[in-house]
């Protein structure tokens, strides 16, 4: 909805969801909502979503896992090289064209992203634990949606995609 289309009322509501947003990119990244316990702030958002995106969707070459995520190339090599050093993704052949490199989630990266899932997990349900799953459930919704609309609008504007959404997570 463009401004030019708001009404009076919707006017203030925008004003109060702009600013909402603008203090959660903030407290979000403040404190990189790490989870709880000895995991917490324990892997930067980078490193989580690829790990994400590598178990979700299995071994796949940097362009193609640079594309899945709205990311270049150039961003990906850089970002998942600390993962390969530390054990965490391996980098292996291409089962069809030996030439090609795959990045595949590690054993051990597998076994480090559960346990830091399962931190952030803790820490959702610490902060919505006065909330009813029907609450939960819509706020997942509308976050959702509120990513997808963002990733589209900067896929129109040429730009990168947030990471964000459910195939993100």
């Amino acid at each position: 909805m463009s401004m030019d289309m708001t009404t009076v009322g919707d006017t203030g509501l925008l004003d109060t969801l702009q600013h909402e947003v603008a203090l959660f990119a903030r407290r979000a990244e403040q404190t990189r909502l790490g989870g709880v316990g000895q995991v917490r702030n324990s892997m930067d958002r980078a490193a989580y979503l690829l790990l994400n995106r590598l178990d979700n969707e299995g071994p796949m070459g940097v362009k193609a896992l640079a594309a899945s995520m709205g990311i270049d190339s150039s961003t990906v090599t850089r970002q998942v090289a600390p993962l390969v050093d530390t054990g965490l993704v391996k980098r292996t052949s291409h089962p069809e064209d030996g030439r090609a490199v795959v990045l595949q989630l590690s054993p051990r990266g597998k076994s480090r992203l559960e346990e830091v899932r399962s931190s952030r997990r803790q820490l959702m349900a610490d902060l919505t634990r006065d909330w009813a799953p029907e609450e939960r459930e819509v706020f997942c919704a509308l976050l959702t949606r509120f990513n997808g609309a963002l990733s589209a609008r900067m896929s129109v504007q040429g730009a990168p995609g947030p990471e964000g959404g459910r195939s993100e997570s």
